[in-house]
């Protein structure tokens, strides 16, 4: 099976707000998805990726927190099950939203139950790194970019930095063009 690199939607692209449906059929083709969409993150380089980004609107997401890239995690139809009480600010990136950091604050740790590529389902603690990527990639699955947990203030300077990164790529773009 060949691997593909998946465009990434990029903010504010309204695809980024469809909310996921949740995966019913369990086959090849969600198979194929879940590798290209692992080979897309491990290239990329991220941590997460949700199907959202990558303009399929399904509930499945990848995740791999580790620095040897050995640990890949498929959640299919996640759900929070429990979180504590206890929250976290964590400086949070998104390939999505690229360039762009803030801190966000979450539940620091979360009991996830999800389904595998067959459809069995499974449950797992989060904590760490991997809590925040889990609540971060499911945000996507309901429309949620992390910038929308910002302040409205933020937003706007996010909105701003990013037309300005887009133009700038325009223009060197078009000057590599004429070279």
């Amino acid at each position: 099976m060949t691997l593909a690199i998946l465009p990434i939607l990029k903010y504010p692209d309204p695809r980024l707000k469809t909310k996921a449906a949740k995966v019913t059929e369990f086959n090849e083709e969600l198979e194929k998805l879940a590798s290209d969409m692992a080979e897309t993150m491990y290239k990329a380089p991220g941590v997460g990726l949700a199907a959202t980004q990558v303009d399929r609107h399904i509930r499945l997401i990848v995740i791999d927190v580790t620095e040897e890239k050995n640990d890949l995690k498929i959640l299919i139809n996640p759900e929070i099950v429990s979180s504590s009480e206890e929250t976290k600010p964590w400086e949070e990136g998104c390939l999505s939203v690229p360039g762009i950091y803030d801190k966000v604050t979450r539940p620091a740790n979360v009991r996830v139950r999800a389904q595998d590529l067959k459809g069995n389902s499974y449950e797992m603690d989060c904590d760490g790194l991997l809590a925040v990527c889990v609540q971060h990639e499911m945000d996507h699955l309901d429309g949620v970019v992390f910038v929308d947990h910002l302040s409205m203030l933020k937003k706007q300077r996010i909105r701003h930095k990013i037309q300005k990164q887009r133009l700038e790529e325009a223009k060197a773009a078009k000057q590599a063009a004429r070279a």
